[in-house]
């Protein structure tokens, strides 16, 4: 293993130019890095348009015949990284030279960091949701559904999953859970822990992980001082509705693998009841779209 080095993976799928963008800065970086491309059976081209723009060693490609989804396609890449850290990053993601350098730094100055994550930007440099958040537990979905939050502000009880709409820290904290488009975790934390859960298949593999380390002791970061820009959806933006899908069956997969035994039954099947009528809701709004002319 070379504490010199940085591997990356980065899970492919029609990712576009983007994924050229991505790869090109992150071999940019004041790091040395190693890249792993991991693609999930991608048909737009993205792949040969790499390999004509990009001719570095440091680059591996891994061909998937079909889409295994997104966790079993980094799991397929962790035997080829080499290094003391791992990130894991989105193929429309954009870091910066030092941007490795200076999350690694910040975890190596605080005590027993398993993963850390950074500030995600979208493209009109808004904060992303989801970049630094609590732990969506039942009762979290729940106030969210409900707006409980909006209606009681001032209440702890009735917090929100999401924190992007709070005070950025004016330094590194320590939180519940970050960004699965950006993950940067360290070797010794990634072998306590396991990999991520492939019975994921979009969506919530990153939350089960935060989870996971928590659970064993590591801390997870949140750097509000580095900054990386996110083009969110790219790779998703053709099957919106299929995208839904994985990411309401992921959250009630979520629930029940960490939540079956700390709630009532009939709350629990409150909340996964809600969390399908939500996916009717959004499925039904995005095949109106696909269909006006």
């Amino acid at each position: 293993m070379s504490t010199d080095l940085t591997s990356i993976i980065t899970v492919n799928f029609n990712g576009g130019e983007l994924l050229t963008a991505c790869i090109r800065a992150a071999l940019a970086s004041t790091v040395d890095v190693e890249i792993i491309v991991s693609d999930n059976g991608s048909t737009d081209g993205s792949l040969h348009y790499l390999e004509k723009m990009v001719d570095d060693p440091r680059l591996m490609i891994l061909r998937n015949k079909t889409n295994l989804g997104f966790a079993k396609a980094n799991n397929l890449a962790l035997p080829y990284a080499t290094s003391q850290y791992v990130l894991f990053l989105n193929p429309d993601c954009l870091i910066q030279k030092n941007t490795i350098e200076n999350v690694i730094q910040h975890m190596v100055n605080h005590d027993n960091i398993g993963m850390a994550g950074c500030l995600i930007r979208n493209l009109d440099e808004s904060e992303q949701a989801g970049c630094r958040r609590r732990v969506p537990t039942p009762w979290r979905t729940f106030v969210r559904v409900l707006h409980l939050d909006r209606i009681f502000p001032s209440m702890p009880r009735f917090e929100c999953c999401l924190m992007h709409l709070t005070p950025l820290p004016d330094q590194p904290v320590q939180i519940e859970a970050i960004s699965g488009a950006f993950m940067l975790v360290n070797r010794a934390a990634l072998e306590d822990v396991g990999p991520m859960d492939d019975d994921y298949f979009l969506h919530c593999e990153d939350l089960d992980w935060c989870m996971r380390f928590r659970q064993k002791g590591w801390n997870i970061l949140f750097v509000p001082n580095v900054e990386i820009t996110h083009a969110k959806g790219v790779c998703s933006a053709g099957r919106p509705v299929r995208v839904e899908w994985h990411k309401h069956k992921g959250m009630v997969r979520f629930y029940r693998k960490f939540f079956r035994h700390q709630y009532p039954m009939l709350f629990m099947w409150l909340v996964i009841t809600a969390v399908w009528i939500r996916f009717s809701l959004v499925a039904t709004v995005e095949t109106i779209k696909r269909l006006k002319p």
